[in-house]
């Protein structure tokens, strides 16, 4: 409540002077003056304990004179009342001068309305004059008048235009400015939700906004009672300043969980007490909210002066002039001094703005720190790619190397299993021949070389070969070769083929199994000694290629062979059937040795000649 002394506006000649202020407590029906009991009172006056007419109603009776001399005729007089808590109406001498809207409850509610009016000449006696004010107020509330001032009519109307801008237009003001201010906040804590300080601000303003609204109300709607409207005024409050050491503590920084689980015990015993309680423990309730918002203030000072940095030091300086201007506030409203104004209501506005100033820098640096880190971020991504480029770069070297090697190892094994099986082959003819052979018979060697050489050829640019119609046709070409060898060497051989692919292989798979098979027939040409050979082809299951040769000679140690490393053949097959997916088997004693390559055969085997083609050369 916003109250004023009471005084006559000074001048030198005809204006009014103050004789005497009295109250006294209604004892009798509504409207009736009070008889006796009148007492000395200085205004404002505002009292705060309980009264014992149930009808909670105070009458005040101002004398005055005009001052004029004999005869002297002075200016129009006018006079202003600050507020009346809560509601009441005013006589000059016995005459009706003004009332509020309601009387009874719900009551109208004018302890932040100034007012004023002219005082017509014809109400006004030459001597002695009065003036009655009759206050009410529902049981418990608080009630009294504020300021009353007598004197020119044009005074009292420029002083009633200050005191309106003090008591109305500069809370509306406030009103209008925390508004936006917090919805900004809850915009930008909408979008990130991480900005928890944003969030509380957000909260705060809004029930620092109700708490003025219920203030500046002139009538308690939608409550049926003042007492009712009284109650939300404080709850405003209450959960006001739970949100703004809330808001204090986000923004700060500070992690105070037992602090905060104290704050919403008090909070929620301050509600109970503030909706439940009677009246005059709801006073309490609100002396004891405004002594947490000043002791919030307080730690937050020496708050900032530990952490030092530029956000917490100008809030701090903010917390400061709240600190200054809450004390004043609340000895000015407790004790009901002569105090001409409330300081928060002037300071209100310009608090709204820097706090809201104040939230923008911190979201200005927020950004400015997420553009440094963005381009720290890029030069760190740029230096990365920088690296990772040059590690590619090592990578692609060191992978045609590998290419290279790995397409040199395949032409070693084409040539070892096919030109160097056929060389063989041509090697123990001539020397087995017990004759010299013929130039027809050479030339015959020589394009069966010139052919295995264009085979080796052609498994290099396999794109354009086609997989054998059946097994018979695969093996064909294969035997022939080595039939007639096997033959002149004396070696008995026998051919067990499938007549049909139950899945056909792919085009790799029968270029590599040929190359396999002759690997393994020119070693029982090198080093069996065998006198029969057997080779089988066949398909035990739909997507399982086996082939098997088997011959009687005299057997090797193949664990020995592998660790000794002296075998490229064993260790070209291997690699073969492992590139075809597939997997090779090699027994061997006394009784001859078994070479085993079984191949795994897909449907889509076919499909992917091509690219399966480029994949194993």
């Amino acid at each position: 409540m916003i109250s004023l002394p009471v005084h006559a506006a000074s001048a030198p000649d005809c204006l009014p002077r103050i004789l005497s202020m009295t109250s006294a407590e209604a004892h009798g029906s509504g409207g009736v003056r009070p008889a006796s009991g009148w007492q000395a009172v200085t205004l404002p006056d505002i009292r705060k304990r309980p009264w014992s007419d149930l009808r909670g109603e105070v009458w005040y009776r101002i004398d005055w004179e005009r001052g004029c001399a004999p005869g002297a005729t002075g200016p129009p007089l006018a006079l202003r009342v600050d507020g009346l808590v809560i509601a009441g109406e005013i006589h000059i001498n016995d005459h009706f001068l003004w009332r509020d809207a309601s009387l009874v409850e719900p009551l109208s509610l004018s302890w932040l309305m100034p007012r004023w009016w002219p005082l017509p000449d014809d109400l006004l006696r030459d001597g002695v004059n009065t003036i009655w004010v009759r206050v009410l107020a529902p049981e418990g509330l608080a009630q009294g008048l504020g300021t009353l001032q007598l004197g020119a009519a044009d005074h009292i109307e420029a002083s009633h235009l200050r005191r309106t801008w003090v008591q109305r237009t500069v809370l509306f003001l406030t009103i209008g400015l925390s508004s936006a201010m917090g919805l900004i906040c809850l915009t930008i804590w909408c979008l990130r939700r991480a900005e928890r300080a944003f969030g509380w601000y957000a909260l705060m303003t809004f029930w620092w906004v109700l708490y003025l609204f219920t203030a500046l109300a002139l009538t308690p709607w939608p409550f049926e009672t003042a007492l009712a409207h009284t109650r939300l005024n404080h709850v405003s409050y209450l959960i006001y300043v739970a949100c703004f050491c809330l808001f204090t503590w986000r923004f700060g920084g500070q992690r105070l969980p037992r602090l905060e689980r104290w704050l919403g015990l008090v909070m929620a015993l301050g509600l109970a007490v503030a909706l439940f309680a009677p009246y005059p423990a709801v006073e309490s309730v609100w002396l004891g909210a405004v002594l947490i918002f000043l002791a919030n203030c307080l730690q937050f000072q020496f708050h900032a002066w530990r952490t030092r940095q530029p956000m917490h030091l100008l809030l701090a300086l903010c917390y400061l002039a709240f600190l200054v201007t809450g004390m004043h506030d609340a000895y000015v409203l407790t004790h009901g001094t002569q105090e001409q104004t409330i300081w928060s209501t002037l300071t209100g506005p310009i608090a709204a703005l820097f706090i809201g100033v104040l939230m923008g820098t911190q979201l200005v640096a927020s950004i400015r720190r997420a553009e440094h880190f963005n381009r720290e971020l890029q030069d760190h991504v740029a230096q990365a790619r920088a690296e990772l480029s040059e590690v590619l770069r090592r990578e692609h070297q060191y992978a045609l190397k590998h290419a290279k090697l790995q397409e040199r190892m395949h032409l070693v094994h084409d040539l070892h299993d096919g030109l160097g099986g056929s060389l063989v082959r041509n090697m123990a003819l001539v020397e087995q021949s017990p004759t010299p052979l013929s130039n027809e018979r050479m030339l015959s060697l020589l394009k069966v070389l010139r052919d295995d050489l264009r085979q080796v050829i052609d498994h290099g640019s396999s794109a354009g070969v086609v997989t054998p119609a059946t097994p018979v046709q695969w093996a064909a070409p294969l035997r022939h070769r080595f039939t007639r060898l096997f033959d002149e060497l004396g070696v008995d051989s026998s051919w067990r083929i499938a007549k049909h692919w139950r899945i056909p292989p792919s085009t790799l798979q029968c270029l590599g199994l040929m190359r396999i098979a002759e690997e393994a027939l020119a070693n029982v040409i090198k080093h069996s000694r065998a006198r029969h050979v057997q080779v089988q082809c066949v398909q035990p299951q739909a997507d399982l290629l086996q082939l098997d040769i088997t011959d009687d000679g005299c057997g090797f140690d193949p664990e020995a062979v592998k660790h000794a490393g002296l075998s490229v053949g064993m260790r070209s097959m291997a690699a073969r059937a492992e590139r075809l997916g597939g997997s090779l088997s090699v027994t061997s004693g006394p009784d001859g040795t078994t070479v085993c390559v079984t191949l795994r055969v897909e449907l889509s085997a076919c499909a992917e000649d091509v690219e399966g083609d480029a994949r194993i050369s």
